[in-house]
């Protein structure tokens, strides 16, 4: 295993705990994990299978007919936990619409999590109650966004820090580009963290990038890392580097954090149409939970107490989920007027009477007046 500390030397590959859960020493990255104690590794394993419980549920309540879509994270929740645990409650991150599992680091609420996917609402939830903009649709988008809150952090004289998550197909989109450059050029503290998840809904990175996805950033001045992704306490210890220089004023920094998407691009896609079942059967053996489960049972933290204890987490996640969902009233018709703009204009407030006005020419019934 070789390693690489952001900026100094060629970015090679962070590993920490092997898949068949041992711990990797590093001279580079253990400085960075000296605080966390065996009841932290517990609760990073905790929330691991919380976001996965609640994964499969939103995942069943799709196909129940409750939800329209959803983005299943399976597989991916070590790159998500660890990363979001690194961070500060005055961070602010920016995301696609896959990281539920940061939304939940981040105290979003369960049911405020599945809105959208319900068709209730256009957002969510609030930004800036949790630090964390509402999910990104757009491929890339919110690189831009988050490049612009770190400017003006940067401005503001503030140590925050902005982080961008995308996934690998996002880093052929100019977007991206463009927000490299603009971060590059003045150094803006954000983190473009980039989870690759080996396929870009149909079609594998490797058709769109022959080399490694980080070394894109070297191309633009900005100094990377890549790491082990299933890996918590890698993913972990690689955004704490980031974090620190960022802070620091040493400028932003690209994590690629090498994963699989175990299961579908959203619940509308068939990934058996695509992926070879050998190539799944390869990454089952490098389950983040799994691999997890295993250093604590090496340090003799994995009990049946443990167990029993992080079901039942797990399970009253998974029931909030459900019944938050299944209760969300449908919205008023003129509430998709509302946040639109951050103040009241004339050109909306008459597009809501006109709307209004034709609301009003039905009867009760849903015919026409």
């Amino acid at each position: 295993m070789s390693e690489s500390f952001p900026g100094e030397n060629p970015v090679t590959f962070l590993q920490l705990v092997s898949p068949e859960g041992v711990r990797v020493a590093s001279e580079t990255a253990d400085p960075w994990l000296d605080d966390v104690s065996g009841a932290d590794l517990v609760a990073l394993y905790q929330d691991m299978v919380v976001v996965r419980r609640i994964d499969t549920e939103a995942t069943a309540l799709q196909r129940q007919g409750e939800l329209g879509l959803w983005p299943p994270l399976l597989g991916q929740e070590a790159a998500q936990i660890g990363s979001a645990r690194a961070l500060r409650a005055d961070d602010f991150v920016f995301t696609s619409y896959r990281e539920n599992a940061v939304a939940w680091c981040r105290g979003v609420g369960l049911t405020d999590i599945v809105r959208v996917w319900r068709g209730n609402a256009q957002s969510g939830w609030d930004p800036y109650s949790v630090g964390m903009a509402t999910p990104a649709i757009i491929i890339g988008a919110q690189t831009l966004h988050a490049t612009g809150w770190a400017l003006g952090a940067q401005h503001d004289g503030t140590d925050s820090v902005a982080v961008a998550y995308f996934g690998d197909g996002a880093t052929s989109e100019g977007d991206v580009s463009e927000a490299l450059v603009f971060a590059a050029s003045f150094q803006a503290p954000v983190i473009f963290f980039c989870q690759n998840n080996q396929w870009a809904i149909s079609e594998p990175v490797g058709l769109q990038s022959r080399a490694n996805l980080v070394d894109r950033a070297l191309g633009f001045g900005i100094p990377g890392i890549r790491v082990d992704g299933n890996d918590v306490l890698a993913v972990l210890a690689a955004t704490r580097m980031a974090l620190h220089r960022a802070r620091t004023g040493g400028g932003p920094t690209f994590i690629e954090a090498v994963t699989y998407r175990m299961g579908p691009h959203t619940t509308a896609d068939d990934p058996t149409r695509y992926r070879p079942a050998a190539e799944l059967e390869e990454w089952r053996a490098k389950d983040p939970i799994l691999r997890l489960e295993r250093l604590l049972d090496s340090l003799g933290l994995l009990s049946s107490e443990l167990a029993d204890q992080t079901k039942g987490l797990a399970d009253a996640a998974a029931a909030e989920l459900r019944a938050g969902c299944i209760g969300l009233a449908d919205p008023e018709p003129l509430t998709v007027f509302d946040h639109v703009f951050a103040t009241p204009n004339a050109t909306l407030d008459r597009q809501r009477a006109e709307y209004a006005h034709y609301l009003a020419s039905f009867d009760s019934t849903g015919g026409k007046a």
